[in-house]
């Protein structure tokens, strides 16, 4: 089986739920994140709800318990300049963080500050969708046929098994060195003008529980 996570229209900005888009939480008193290459201030991209292992979790609105929140950044002020597809570049960031207590964070102040760099435009709400095929790209077909949805209404896919574009680039933990586990895998959007850039292609962020680490990063 393969859990797909589907576009399911508008969302709210700062909901604590799984989104694309909107705006960053985090704990009281986090400063927005920056990029280590350029200094930059990152874009925020999303956020997931994860379970204590670290699993994205299926349900993906507020009802279901979750222990943790991963919330995905990348550097959008230097296109290709600052490698914000390399989990160990600096040019990303995925912040594995509790599940209670987060807050907005306030957005860099300043007038050299583009807020197009900051945000994606639109808050993409997300629903699962269990399918039955084991493979990645032919739970997306059978997912458009069956709605009669377009393909690029799926937005990737909570955990289960990476489908690499190019080779297999699982990180390694920093801190136990251990393979790291799929948390989700994603989609640009449906949306051009808002969607996430990465090179038209795929997005994968992991987590290792245990050690609190958690990375990032995309292939086309």
């Amino acid at each position: 089986m393969t859990t797909l996570i589907t576009y399911a229209g508008q969302g709210t900005p700062g909901a604590a739920v799984t989104r694309i888009g909107g705006v960053p939480l985090a704990e009281p008193g986090t400063v927005w994140p920056t990029c280590a290459p350029c200094g930059g201030p990152l874009k925020f991209l999303a956020q997931f709800r994860l379970d204590e292992s670290g699993s994205a979790l299926a349900g993906v609105g507020g009802r279901q318990a979750h222990a943790h929140m991963l919330a995905l950044f990348a550097c959008q002020n230097r296109l290709g300049e600052c490698e914000d597809w390399n989990a160990s570049s600096g040019g990303n960031l995925a912040l594995l963080l509790p599940a209670r207590g987060l807050r907005r964070i306030a957005r860099p102040r300043g007038r050299s500050v583009d807020i197009e760099k900051l945000f994606l435009g639109a808050t993409h709400a997300a629903e699962p969708h269990v399918a039955a095929e084991a493979d990645y790209d032919s739970a997306c077909a059978a997912w458009a046929a069956q709605t009669g949805r377009p393909r690029n209404h799926v937005l990737g896919q909570l955990g289960g098994t990476p489908a690499w574009l190019q080779y297999d680039q699982t990180p390694l933990c920093p801190s136990c060195a251990a393979p790291m586990r799929l948390a989700v895998q994603l989609q640009e959007g449906p949306d051009p003008i808002t969607a996430m850039n990465f090179g038209t292609g795929r997005a994968y962020a992991f987590t290792c529980i245990p050690c609190g680490e958690a990375a990032f990063l995309w292939q086309c």
